[in-house]
């Protein structure tokens, strides 16, 4: 799969997951016996596809925020971390390792009339609607590389909720 990166996903990097990380991030999914938990899962999975996408591309170098990082290869702004992060939960759904969520579009939230911010979207199974269940952002970009995502309600981050950074 591709990640993308050095801003506005100017470059693009292609990376592998060898079947044996691939049965071992699946051994950790498989743990989750609800939505809740799969969230939380989710989460520590994310930070780890990561770290291993950094050992096969410049990622590495990124830091939390859009700062920390300035004009290093490898460095990544929202925009890669929301379409990186969706490529990377488009996977795991195609392995039918997303028991619980589906997949949806990158969301955008608009603070001020600069201040955009973008993240990769879940949204729970729902047996009796399944497209109205709650969503979540899945949203790699707020802590140092190979963090746990922060996961959230797409409401709350959409009201400015998740870790303060630069």
């Amino acid at each position: 799969m591709e990640i993308c990166y050095n801003y506005g996903c100017l470059a693009r990097a292609g990376v592998v997951f060898s079947e044996l990380r691939l049965v071992e991030i699946a051994g950790r999914l498989r743990l989750a016996d609800s939505a809740v938990a799969e969230r939380a899962i989710l989460a520590r999975v994310v930070g780890q596809l990561y770290r291993w996408a950094g050992e096969q591309s410049p990622i590495g170098a990124d830091r939390p925020g859009n700062y920390l990082d300035f004009g290093e290869n490898g460095m990544m702004d929202c925009v890669d971390h929301s379409e990186s992060t969706t490529q990377l939960l488009r996977m795991l759904e195609a392995r039918g390792l997303l028991r619980f969520h589906a997949v949806e579009p990158v969301s955008r939230r608009v603070r001020w009339v600069f201040a955009q911010h973008f993240s990769a979207v879940i949204r729970e199974r729902s047996e009796a609607s399944p497209a109205d269940g709650a969503r979540f952002v899945v949203d790699s970009w707020f802590g140092e590389h190979g963090d746990p995502a922060v996961v959230l309600p797409l409401e709350d981050w959409l009201d400015g909720e998740g870790p303060n950074v630069s």
